[in-house]
């Protein structure tokens, strides 16, 4: 596969935002020919290329990249989507001998690919919408009480204060008429279950993660992310989409409301961001146990030597 070490079937790089991974990713296909695809559920958007940190154009150009701004942020994307997504690419990409590199801070979606997932159906629009206008602000405790009702199961499991997984367990029952507790115990194999891969997890010091994240929210903003947000809450989604919870939206939202100053925005995206990264850190560790931990001034020259071909 373009000079890869044989057998290897894709280069996977996980790491907390900030890490230098995207960059690594780049650097690695354009050494083997690859193509970098994208493991991260909020630069899936179109709406917000600055603010979630994707590829610019520019970059983009160094090398193909695939998964990137292709969903509309109307769109509830859930990692069944992006595994039914990403199984199309990997397909092409076997057929042209393209290394993938996937790339991304979102744990599940590497979950998705090496273990597969639960057989969750999609909950069709029209049950997502009519749930949501029947909900509107009913209080989360009045909604975990419904659920307990409707799903025994599912609401002794859940936290009483879970807003987002309880309205989910609701709408699953909802739709399919069975708890979400019994579709979670079904599992369907990831697209690169059981493949030969290279798992990679760019561990930076925690120090400089929070550096370089208070830096690129600065970067971000200079390039233009409040305009971004701007025309975003322009278009009044529903709060609880996961595009309207990108780190930073909430803060810049409310202070194009007048709610905020923008420096005390800028501050609580920042805030929200390190504290995000912090569990990143902690998930990775725990949940991927055999992928190989790296420093980020290290990893370019590990992930070449694992992957240069014997002889």
């Amino acid at each position: 596969m373009n000079g890869a070490a044989d057998g290897i079937r894709a280069v996977l790089i996980a790491g907390p935002t900030a890490s230098g991974k995207s960059a690594l990713a780049v650097a690695i296909a354009r050494r083997f020919g690859g193509t970098v695809v994208n493991a991260d559920s909020m630069q899936v958007y179109a709406d917000l290329r600055t603010l979630t940190a994707r590829p610019m154009a520019e970059e983009e150009a160094v090398v193909p990249h695939q998964l990137y701004g292709h969903v509309d942020g109307a769109v509830n994307h859930s990692a069944m989507r992006y595994a039914a997504d990403i199984a199309t690419v990997l397909a092409e990409l076997a057929q042209s001998g393209s290394l993938p590199v996937i790339v991304g801070g979102t744990g599940l979606y590497f979950k998705a690919l090496t273990e597969g997932f639960s057989a969750i159906p999609p909950v069709p629009e029209a049950v997502r919408t009519a749930f949501r206008e029947r909900v509107g602000d009913q209080e989360t405790g009045s909604l975990h009480a419904e659920l307990c009702a409707l799903d025994p199961v599912m609401g002794e499991r859940l936290r009483p204060s879970d807003r987002m997984r309880i309205m989910r367990a609701l709408e699953v029952k909802i739709a399919t008429g069975r708890s979400l507790a019994s579709f979670q115990g079904e599992r369907r194999p990831g697209p690169l279950d059981g493949m030969p891969l290279l798992k990679l997890f760019v561990s930076p010091e925690r120090e400089e993660v929070r550096r370089r994240i208070d830096a690129r929210f600065e970067t971000m903003m200079a390039q233009g992310a409040l305009a971004e947000v701007a025309a975003l809450r322009d278009r009044r989604l529903d709060p609880l989409l996961p595009v309207m919870r990108a780190h930073g939206v909430p803060g810049l939202i409310a202070h194009l409301d007048g709610a905020m100053g923008l420096d005390e925005a800028i501050a609580r995206g920042q805030a929200d961001t390190r504290a995000y990264a912090k569990r990143q850190m902690t998930w990775f560790r725990h949940q991927m146990p055999d992928w190989q931990a790296v420093a980020p001034e290290a990893a370019l020259e590990g992930a070449l030597r694992a992957l240069a071909p014997a002889g």
